[in-house]
């Protein structure tokens, strides 16, 4: 996605978490990311989006709106979006999903 270095940096921190905490490689997650915002233009960071955390995004782009803040949450019935397709763009790092 064009943008600048530090809204890079911002994306990579969501694609870590999703790493960290949804069991998935490195190349998925970039994917997932990729898919999620790549027709989006960006501002320089802090771009708008980054008033919600990287934690807030890597929910949003794997289960959508969810209240992943509350511990109660029944997370049982939380089911996680699909990946782009492997044929897809949004892969463009080499891994699982990657051509």
């Amino acid at each position: 996605m064009p943008a600048d270095a530090a809204m890079q940096m911002f994306f990579s921190e969501v694609a870590e978490f999703m790493q960290a905490h949804f069991s998935m490689d490195r190349a998925e997650a970039v994917a997932r990311v990729n898919g999620f915002w790549g027709d989006v233009a960006f501002s320089p960071y802090p771009d708008l989006v980054c008033h919600e955390s990287s934690e807030y995004w890597a929910y949003s782009i794997v289960y959508g709106d969810v209240p992943f803040w509350d511990d109660t949450a029944d997370r049982t019935s939380w089911q996680a979006r699909a990946a782009p397709p492997t044929d897809s763009p949004a892969w463009t790092l080499p891994g699982a999903g990657s051509n």
